[in-house]
């Protein structure tokens, strides 16, 4: 399984403070995790896109870029791209250029977006939602196929058989369908032969027949089910102990419940989050033992070939998330892939449940975290 980490770049307010890191902290953060997650040999970071004041990221191909300049491995992608709201053509320029930056690491997320406010922003109306997404998602991909488009557009733009350039390193750039929970979503990217990601806000029991219906319409249409990829991913925070995960986390989940959701919550329980760390539950937070037994779930469910961690969450500080990402790629990773058999054992014979090390320490080889600085 493929792993790696995601943001949508919030800027929680401190439930005790009041007081959220400037847009200014919060970027250079993202970009020294992103230096983490290469370093450690994740294999994938994904940034969100959102056009309001409690978020950093409103042009995450932008960070990207910059976070491309500092990285040698992580593919890059949007978590998701608004697509609905894009200019599509614009959008393929932008991670094209990025793709040439990053000698071919590029991927974009397309998604319809849980989140409304680009909608009027950027000129378009609720009614076409659906009708967007459904056109943009098929010019983008006409647009990534061919070095030159005729495009007649309806909620688009008409192109008269112009150039579209630069081209990717890539043949072709890889466009991925984010989904939530309509039907309607995972059997639009079965048709398409697009891979998937699952946005996994509770347990992955009730994805299974959701899943099943992208592979069967994928088969309709003529494509190879085996061949298509399933993501997944979520919220997420690894610590030594069940116990110590779940008492750091909680006041941070609780903050993005309570702030940054798109229709934010009075009040986010300490007996609704236990509740949904349990088995079968939507987040995965605990002991490394623990989150991995809840990803061996998940793959046994879906069938996942890539787990995407959604991290930092709420206000979470930076070692801490750092530390998270250090476990989830020294710790967690290792043993999923030991159990689903991708990769061998350790050389030592080591495993992932059964190490013994201070967990308050660096990973052998992965520098100690420090957040970025700046001025005051």
């Amino acid at each position: 399984m493929d792993f790696g980490i995601f943001t949508f770049g919030e800027l929680s307010r401190n439930l005790s403070t009041g007081k959220a890191l400037s847009p200014q902290q919060r970027l250079k953060e993202i970009i020294e995790l992103a230096k983490l997650a290469d370093q450690a040999g994740l294999g994938f970071l994904g940034l969100g896109e959102h056009h309001r004041r409690d978020f950093a990221l409103s042009a995450p191909e932008i960070v990207l870029a910059a976070i491309a300049r500092e990285t040698t491995k992580l593919r890059l992608s949007t978590a998701v791209t608004v697509l609905s709201t894009q200019d599509p053509v614009r959008l393929f320029e932008q991670f094209a250029t990025l793709d040439l930056i990053s000698d071919g690491r590029a991927e974009i997320i397309a998604g319809r977006g849980a989140f409304i406010e680009s909608y009027p922003l950027f000129g378009h109306e609720l009614e076409d939602y659906d009708a967007l997404f459904e056109e943009k998602l098929r010019l983008l991909l006409e647009l990534r196929d061919n070095a030159a488009v005729t495009w007649q557009g309806s909620l688009t733009q008409s192109i008269p058989g112009m150039d579209i350039a630069p081209r990717p390193v890539q043949d072709k750039l890889p466009v991925w369908v984010g989904v939530g929970g309509t039907p309607a979503s995972f059997a639009r990217a079965g048709r398409l032969g697009l891979p998937l990601f699952v946005a996994l806000l509770s347990g992955p029991a009730r994805f299974r027949r959701l899943v099943e219906l992208y592979h069967q319409t994928a088969a309709d249409a003529g494509h190879d089910p085996a061949a298509l990829q399933v993501g997944a991913g979520g919220h997420f925070y690894a610590a030594a102990t069940s116990q110590r995960a779940r008492d750091t986390f909680y006041p941070y989940c609780r903050a993005y419940f309570e702030q940054n959701m798109p229709r934010p919550v009075d009040h986010f329980p300490r007996s609704t989050f236990e509740n949904w760390t349990e088995p079968g539950g939507g987040l995965l937070v605990g002991s490394p033992q623990e989150v991995t037994e809840k990803l061996l779930e998940i793959h046994a469910t879906l069938g996942n070939s890539r787990y995407m961690a959604q991290i930092g969450l709420g206000g979470l500080p930076f070692a801490e998330t750092a530390r998270s990402i250090e476990l989830l790629a020294t710790e967690i990773m290792p043993a999923v892939n030991r159990e689903i058999g991708t990769v061998p054992p350790a050389p030592d014979g080591g495993s992932a449940r059964g190490r013994e090390r201070n967990l308050e320490e660096p990973a052998a080889g992965i520098p100690a975290a420090r957040g970025p600085e700046v001025p005051a």
